[in-house]
């Protein structure tokens, strides 16, 4: 069986041209949230990749501890689909390659971006969709979408991620939208730790109405 006491934390990070203006926002925003995590019961890794129209992996499978302040130099369009898929297709691989007493029992998947997909050429929504269902229902893996400048719920569903885990945020209220999804995030894996599998905790990580209002400029 998987490691009941690791999560991994996978985040995909807008770093299009049009996040220069919430750049210290996000910034700060994002050290709260591993400070957060930080403070969780158990074993966390994380992995971090950034995306504008190209694609990179910032950091993979580091230790919570070790990981860094956040570095974010806004560029180029948004190539959304594309860096989704990437980060799925990678991570599942990475996964799959190991023994499965080291896989993580929880995994949990962020997605943050400030625009919409403009630029991809190798993934379409409904692959998108299909790929992030097959995560959630074959392996339980817990995805959370936040997004500025658009209905990030729409968006969301569009792409196969729950209504209730999605959460449309102003541009000035980076850090509030971090903040909810850290407390989410929390009470996900410290359901988990706890023995609650993952359809019945996936619950727990739904935005409330209170941190969608909060995170509304």
């Amino acid at each position: 069986m998987t490691n009941p006491n690791l999560t991994h934390l996978y985040f995909l990070l807008d770093r299009s041209g049009s996040m220069q203006t919430i750049v210290d926002d996000t910034v700060g925003g994002f050290d709260a949230f591993i400070a957060e995590q930080r403070m969780s019961p158990g074993e966390c890794r994380v992995t971090l990749a950034q995306f504008d129209d190209h694609y990179e992996e910032v950091y993979a499978d580091r230790p919570i501890a070790d990981v860094p302040s956040l570095v974010l130099q806004p560029r180029g369009t948004t190539a959304l689909l594309d860096s989704i898929g990437r980060l799925l297709t990678d991570a599942g691989q990475r996964l799959a390659a190991l023994p499965e007493d080291q896989r993580p029992g929880t995994v949990v998947v962020g997605i943050m971006t400030d625009g919409m997909e403009n630029a991809s050429r190798e993934w379409a929504h409904p692959q998108i969709k299909q790929l992030i269902e097959k995560q959630t229902q074959d392996y339980q893996w817990q995805f959370l979408y936040l997004g500025a400048d658009q209905d990030a719920i729409e968006v969301g569903m569009s792409i196969g991620v729950g209504a209730g885990h999605a959460v449309t945020y102003g541009r000035g209220k980076v850090k509030q939208a971090m903040a909810a999804t850290a407390a989410n995030v929390t009470r996900y894996r410290e359901a988990r730790a706890g023995g609650m599998p993952a359809p019945a905790a996936a619950m727990l990580a739904e935005f409330t109405e209170e941190q969608r209002r909060d995170a509304q400029d």
